[in-house]
């Protein structure tokens, strides 16, 4: 039986390859919230059972005589700063979600982020008290979603660092930088860093979304979970990279913490308090991950040498 699926930000980078794939690979009736429908690339005439909503998370009550009659909510709308930060990531959140039926609704497929997680997967209590203004609001949000009626129907995704984009689709921010990181890999490739981190590609996550939709967690499975894939440590990374661009690496120095403070005190870098804990911390990454492949679907993007083609880098021999 067909579902009535809400997409909050389906104009964004997540929300486009999310909207793709709903549209192309099902016959749900999707409802598209965008606030500038003219930023809504996909074909939304494809098929039938496909509304573009133009509203605003601020405005969330205008809707409600939709969200009662939603069967999936997919939360992706977020501020990223600025004065309305709080007031959509929290208040507007808490907002729409009081207004779904949780008798109706089967699933609430919220996005948060990564940041506000520990290794071990459990709140970071930094995140909630030095994070940035979107970082904290996701916090709070998370700790408050919880005393919702809706709330055991909800399934957190908190995705690490993002990747997508092309000529359709906005890009992510840290997509949208790799060009530039590259030039300087004649650099780069002589120093070792000490850190690791996971990425997961937005093709990834629409594909994570729609499995969960169509098999939401069971009460015995975590509805809380990191996208990512596997553990990736800069030293890792900057070698990848290397092997793509055919240059070979000589020999490294370590970039400790005590020569990046000493480089921060000597040229007077202003560092707000949860840049300095990020630069401290240096290993974002979580006991458990998940992406298609743990669920036996193929990954899209899965190694460093993906995310530089598919970023549109040419590999470049000596």
């Amino acid at each position: 039986m067909n579902k009535r699926i809400l997409i909050t930000g389906a104009s964004g980078c997540i929300g486009h390859y999310i909207s793709e794939t709903l549209i192309q690979q099902t016959e749900d009736e999707l409802y598209l919230l965008v606030r500038n429908p003219q930023k809504l690339q996909v074909d939304t005439t494809v098929r039938p059972g496909i509304h573009v909503l133009q509203g605003d998370m601020q405005n969330i009550s205008q809707l409600a005589d939709l969200l009662p009659t939603i069967d999936v909510a997919v939360l992706t709308a977020t501020a990223w700063g600025g004065e309305q930060t709080f007031d959509i990531n929290v208040s507007k959140t808490l907002e729409l979600l009081s207004l779904l039926n949780p008798e109706r609704c089967q699933q609430v497929i919220y996005f948060s982020t990564a940041s506000v997680l520990d290794s071990h997967n459990q709140p970071l209590k930094e995140a909630g008290e030095i994070g940035t203004d979107y970082i904290r609001s996701k916090y709070e949000c998370l700790q408050k979603i919880s005393q919702l009626a809706i709330a055991p129907k909800i399934t957190t995704v908190f995705p690490t660092l993002v990747l997508g984009g092309d000529a359709k689709k906005p890009y992510s921010h840290l997509t949208s930088g790799i060009p530039e990181v590259t030039k300087y890999i004649n650099l780069i490739r002589f120093f070792k860093a000490d850190g690791s981190f996971h990425f997961i590609h937005g093709q990834d996550i629409a594909t994570v979304v729609k499995y969960l939709i169509v098999n939401p967690p069971q009460n015995d499975k975590p509805r809380r979970l990191v996208l990512g894939q596997k553990r990736l440590t800069a030293d890792q990374a900057i070698e990848e990279l290397c092997s793509y661009f055919g240059k070979k690496i000589f020999f490294r120095i370590p970039l400790s913490l005590s020569l990046a403070n000493l480089i921060i005190a000597v040229f007077r870098i202003q560092m707000a308090a949860w840049d300095r804990f990020c630069m401290n911390y240096r290993h974002f990454t979580y006991d458990t991950v998940i992406n298609p492949g743990s669920f036996e679907l193929p990954n899209y993007c899965a190694t460093m040498s993906d995310v530089l083609k598919i970023s549109g880098v040419k590999a470049i021999s000596n």
